[in-house]
């Protein structure tokens, strides 16, 4: 399995909202695809500029599939232009 953490640090506040519906309309559609095991958001309690996606596939077969998927390819720019986003990568 692999498992992503993507790291989004917010830094206008007016980029919040439009950050989360992107990302949601991300794990909706992640959710539907072949391989996904997980697929989630979360927020910190602390620092309100922080966000986390939670990602687990069953092999990088699956993984690779779902970053050519039309909807990776759309969604994915767009959060990086909301949000600074940092990844990473775990197999277990």
């Amino acid at each position: 399995m692999v498992r992503l953490n993507v790291s989004l640090i917010i830094e206008k506040d007016e980029n919040r909202h439009p950050l989360k519906e992107a990302v949601v309309e991300l794990i909706e559609l992640s959710l539907r695809e072949k391989g996904c095991i997980d697929y989630d958001l979360f927020g910190s309690v602390i620092n309100n500029d922080r966000m986390l996606i939670y990602e687990t596939w069953e092999d990088r077969a699956a993984l690779k599939s779902h970053m050519e998927s039309d909807h990776f390819k759309r969604l994915v720019p767009r959060i990086q232009e909301l949000a600074t986003m940092t990844l990473e990568e775990f197999d277990f």
